[in-house]
């Protein structure tokens, strides 16, 4: 791969094809979503790069940089992008591409060091990455600013009323946690309820704060709900 510490961004090659290539990838990857369950499908892809690209160009505002802060073609490939290889939906025996975004950028004809920028903001997304190693996320983020602005993307479109629906359907689909709804409760315990702390950008914050108090109300209706309920087995014999 490319040294990380000088990554190459677009050459004038990558730029000479760049409609073909972003046709070519939103393509490829409204294919590649098909085969997932309807909360990582390609409509999740969509809001997440509509999203990205609306705090990048937030940032761009509130750090009032007259130079741009990021390449928004890379933001685009790397959100459009941001699922593909997902570990949670390898099939076992499944042969797996340790680089599956690099070999896809490569083989339509990007640049090596395009395919390697994406590929590694692609695998900077990941939560359970960053939570094994925060540091490493932060140290890339110096590099590619770029990962900041989809990671937060990503995890906004994970809370939130969608969020909470993205939620159900993947335990529905994927029986995560084990069965019965008081898992998804759990979920959001474990995971989603942390995302606001782990947001990189300002504009991340304010619409994650949003969307957590969407996830904590209706946190509060379920348990007020429940609570209502009794939780006491009827005999109706």
């Amino acid at each position: 791969m490319s040294d990380p510490a000088n990554p190459e961004r677009l050459t004038a090659s990558d730029r000479s094809i760049l409609p073909a290539l972003l046709s070519k990838t939103h393509a490829f990857v409204k294919d590649y979503m098909s085969r997932y369950d309807s909360s990582h499908d390609f409509s999740h892809v969509l809001r997440v790069l509509h999203l990205a690209l609306h705090v990048a160009q937030a940032e761009q505002k509130v750090l009032k940089s007259a130079e741009p802060i990021y390449d928004t073609t890379v933001i685009t490939l790397a959100a459009l992008l941001h699922d593909v290889g997902d570990k949670k939906y390898i099939k076992e025996g499944e042969v797996v591409d340790p680089c599956p975004v690099k070999t896809f950028l490569v083989g339509v004809g990007a640049s090596e060091g395009l395919g390697d920028t994406v590929q590694t903001i692609v695998d900077g997304v990941s939560y359970s990455k960053e939570i094994k190693d925060p540091q490493r996320v932060l140290d890339l983020i110096k590099v590619f600013p770029e990962l900041a602005v989809v990671q937060d993307a990503d995890r906004i479109d994970a809370i939130g009323a969608v969020g909470i629906g993205r939620t159900f359907t993947y335990s529905g689909a994927k029986g995560a946690g084990g069965p019965g709804m008081e898992n998804v409760l759990k979920h959001f315990e474990e995971k989603l309820l942390r995302l606001g702390d782990m947001m990189k950008t300002a504009t991340g914050k304010e619409l994650a704060e949003k969307r957590l108090k969407i996830l904590r109300d209706f946190e509060k209706c379920w348990l007020e709900e429940k609570s209502m309920a009794g939780g006491v087995e009827i005999n109706l014999e």
